[in-house]
């Protein structure tokens, strides 16, 4: 019986691989099911194998643990199989020059031997004193000057902060990249479009101290996740930046109007009332709010080139943002690459050793060495 209870419990939750989270809860766990998946797996086989005193084997244990074991291998086979055909995709979407690329994508043992990876050392500036606004940089492991990655957290505009998921910070340093990870005013003390100001201004910062700092002044890459994913969408395609060369978005809200229409369940988030505290009323109270910070609204034909990733299970931002993006950017001709996991969760890239955390992480890469000529 205690093998059988165990094996269901670990049933239902390898049901978090084909299905979104219902709930909060069940979404941090979902995280754990999908991107540290082979954990769960041994569990299965461990219960499967292990003796217990008096707790036979039956059909009912050997059903659930093999039906078990299928679903907490299927994000590496899904993977891999994406694996196979990404770097052709991206290839065919920014064409020569060459730039870097890994013999693959995907490398199941990296789940573990990728713990522990060397970690950058940071330094902290506060570049907008009036609002006690900071950033942590982040040095590019080579002699410069090179870019900088501008990084702005997710949080639902709300919370959060600079460093959530650093792990990729660390790992553009050592591709040679500089990397600033910034905080921003959130929607407690500021309304949008505060936060992209926040953005110019961090900028504006990192661009007086490019000799210091050895940064290409003339070269930055916004990178975004979640709300952070909506804040660098939205400052890459209205501030007209020219030293925007390219803007990555991580699982962000594209199109706040249908994104108010079409909410989050409320067992998981209230993203009406998010977006409403972020924009300042409803959506029948502040339209123009709502149009202005959708990148679907605001992007033209001289956006810049543009990444997205998400996630096909995500039950806090649909990965339909990110299909409605992709229709503006084709239709405008504008550069781009999507990259939708079909496993994975939000937040998935809480480790990049993690099936999500790899192709994504690959992907990034090439992008950033793709739209800034890097020869790696």
């Amino acid at each position: 019986m205690i093998r059988l209870i165990l094996l269901s419990f670990l049933f239902l939750l390898s049901l978090l691989v084909i299905f979104r989270a219902p709930a909060s809860l069940l979404w941090y766990v979902a995280i754990l099911v999908t991107e540290f998946s082979w954990i769960f797996l041994g569990l299965v086989f461990l219960l499967l194998f292990w003796r217990f005193e008096k707790t036979p084997y039956t059909l009912a244990n050997t059903l659930l643990a093999v039906a078990s074991a299928i679903l907490f291998l299927l994000p590496y086979w899904q993977a891999w199989r994406l694996q196979k055909r990404l770097q052709t995709e991206f290839e065919e979407a920014f064409a020569p020059p060459k730039f870097y690329r890994s013999a693959s994508p995907f490398h199941p043992l990296q789940v573990l031997t990728g713990i522990n990876a060397k970690k950058i050392a940071f330094t902290t500036f506060v570049f907008d004193p009036a609002h006690g606004l900071t950033l942590d940089f982040y040095p590019a492991e080579a002699d410069g000057p090179w870019p900088c990655v501008l990084v702005i957290h997710g949080g639902s505009w709300a919370g959060g902060n600079n460093r959530q998921l650093p792990e990729l910070n660390s790992e553009m340093a050592k591709w040679g990249y500089h990397v600033a990870s910034i905080h921003y005013r959130l929607a407690s003390v500021a309304h949008y479009p505060a936060p992209l100001d926040d953005v110019q201004t961090a900028i504006t910062f990192l661009r007086s101290k490019a000799g210091e700092l050895s940064i290409d002044p003339s070269s930055f890459v916004l990178l975004g996740r979640s709300a952070g994913g909506q804040i660098a969408l939205s400052a890459a395609y209205t501030q007209s930046n020219p030293f925007v060369k390219g803007v990555i978005d991580f699982y962000g809200p594209t199109d706040m109007v249908w994104g108010y229409q079409n909410p989050t369940s409320p067992l998981v988030l209230d993203s009406r009332k998010i977006m409403e505290d972020y924009l300042g009323g409803t959506l029948t109270q502040v339209p123009q709010q709502y149009v202005h910070s959708s990148a679907t609204e605001s992007i033209t034909a001289q956006a810049p080139p543009t990444l997205m990733i998400y996630a096909e299970n995500d039950p806090l931002v649909s990965p339909r943002h990110g299909t409605r993006l992709a229709v503006k950017l084709r239709a405008l001709h504008v550069p781009f690459f999507e990259l939708t996991l079909p496993w994975a969760t939000h937040g998935f890239d809480y480790t990049l050793n993690g099936p999500g955390g790899q192709l994504s992480t690959w992907t990034v890469r090439q992008f950033l060495d793709a739209i800034l000529k890097k020869q790696s």
